[in-house]
C-alpha cells in the first residue's frame, strides 16, 4: 500500500475545511441566542462538525499510520506525536478549570474541593466519555477527544499487524454497521457520548484513506465518487435518515465524499479551493483545537456579559455573539502562536 502519486502529502483545502468545522460548532453553542434570526438554523445543526472533525482525523492519522506501519519505531513515534499534538492544551485546560473553580464549576466550589472531587483517572485515560459522570461544562468538549484516542489506541496496532487491506477494511465496516444499530437500541450503559455509538466518521475517514492507499483508481474517478458520496449522504440526511439512528451514519457519508472531492481536486484553481486554501478559513483551521477546547471555558468566564446584555432583547443575544466569537477567537490565536506551534515544532524528533 502506497500513497498515490497524484495525492500530495499536504492539503490546504482540508485545513479551510476544518475551520469550517469549528466554526460551526462554535455557533452551535451560541444557538440558543441566535433563535429568531436566520442563522439559527444553521447553528442547531453545528453539531455535525464534530462529525467533520472525525472524518478528517480518520483519514489523516490512518494515512499517516499507512505510510509509516513498516518503518521501526512505528508505535514509539506514533504515541510520542499524538501526546504532541494532544496533551499540552489539554492539560493546560484541566489546569484552568481546576484552579478557578469558582468561576468554571460552581461559586460555591472550593479549589481544593473540585481538585479532590475530580476524576482524574478517566481524564488521564481519555475515558470520561464512558461514564456518566458530572464533568464541569469546559470540560465538556473533551469527549471527542476520548473518542479519537480510544479509537486510535486500538486502531494503531491493527494497522500495523493486519497485513491485508481486506482485513482492515472488515473491522471498519463492522465499525459501521454497529455505531447506528447500536444507537437504535435503548441501553442504559451507554452515555451520549459514548465511543461505540460514535464510530461512524472516524471509520469512514479510516476507510477513505485504506481506499486511497489500495485502489489504483484514477483522479477523476475518485472525484466522482466523492461528489456521488456527498449528494446520497447530504441527501438521505434531508429526508429518510433525518431524525433516525442512521442520521450521523448520513451526514458522514457526504462529509466524506466531500473530503474526497476536495482531495480529488487539490490544487485546482476554482473559487471553493480558493476559499478553502487561504484566509479566514484556513486560518480558523489552524487554530482548531484551540478553538474547539478553550471556547466554552472562554463563554463562561464572560458570562458576566451575557447577563448584562439580556436586557437588551435580540441585539443584546447578537452582541454575545459576536464578543463571544471574538473573544475565543483571540484566545485561540494566542494559544496556537505562543505555545501549541511552539510544542509542535518536537514533532521533528518522532
Amino acid at each position: 500500500m502506497q500513497r498515490p502519486t497524484w495525492l500530495p502529502s499536504y492539503l490546504p483545502e482540508l485545513d479551510g475545511l476544518r475551520g469550517l468545522a469549528i466554526l460551526w460548532v462554535v455557533l452551535y453553542h451560541c444557538d440558543p441566542l441566535l433563535k429568531g434570526t436566520w442563522m439559527h438554523r444553521v447553528a442547531e445543526w453545528g453539531w455535525a462538525g464534530v462529525n467533520i472533525f472525525f472524518v478528517l482525523s480518520g483519514f489523516l492519522i490512518t494515512s499517516n499510520l499507512l505510510g509509516t506501519r513498516d518503518k521501526p519505531h512505528y508505535f514509539h513515534n506514533f504515541h510520542a506525536r499524538r501526546a504532541l499534538r494532544i496533551w499540552p492544551v489539554y492539560a493546560l485546560v484541566l489546569a484552568v478549570v481546576y484552579l478557578n473553580a469558582p468561576w468554571f464549576i460552581g461559586t460555591n466550589a472550593s479549589v481544593m474541593g473540585a481538585i479532590k472531587a475530580a476524576p482524574w483517572l478517566a481524564y488521564i485515560f481519555f475515558v470520561q466519555n464512558l461514564f456518566h459522570l458530572a464533568l464541569p461544562p469546559a470540560i465538556g468538549p473533551t469527549w471527542a477527544l476520548a473518542v479519537e484516542e480510544q479509537y486510535y489506541f486500538l486502531w494503531a496496532p491493527l494497522v500495523r499487524f493486519l497485513r491485508r487491506p481486506w482485513m482492515l477494511a472488515t473491522v471498519l465496516t463492522a465499525a459501521l454497521v454497529c455505531s447506528p444499530l447500536l444507537r437504535l437500541g435503548v441501553h442504559p450503559w451507554l452515555t451520549p457520548t459514548h465511543t461505540l455509538i460514535h464510530l461512524d466518521g472516524i471509520a469512514l475517514g479510516s476507510l477513505l484513506a485504506l481506499g486511497i492507499y489500495t485502489l489504483r483508481l484514477s483522479r477523476r474517478v475518485w472525484l466522482c465518487a466523492g461528489l456521488g458520496a456527498f449528494v446520497l449522504g447530504i441527501f438521505a440526511a434531508a429526508t429518510f435518515a433525518g431524525g433516525t439512528a442512521f442520521l450521523d451514519s448520513a451526514l458522514t457519508l457526504g462529509f466524506a465524499g466531500g473530503v474526497l472531492a476536495l482531495m480529488a481536486t487539490t490544487g485546482a484553481r476554482n473559487p471553493l479551493s480558493a476559499l478553502l486554501r487561504r484566509g479566514l478559513l484556513a486560518f480558523y483551521g489552524r487554530i482548531s483545537y484551540g478553538l474547539y477546547m478553550t471556547h466554552i471555558m472562554a463563554f463562561i468566564f464572560f458570562g458576566w456579559f451575557d447577563l448584562w446584555m439580556a436586557r437588551y432583547g435580540m441585539a443584546g443575544s447578537l452582541a454575545v455573539v459576536a464578543v463571544r466569537m471574538t473573544v475565543s477567537t483571540a484566545l485561540a490565536a494566542a494559544l496556537w502562536y505562543g505555545f501549541e506551534s511552539q510544542i509542535l515544532k518536537l514533532k521533528r524528533y518522532f
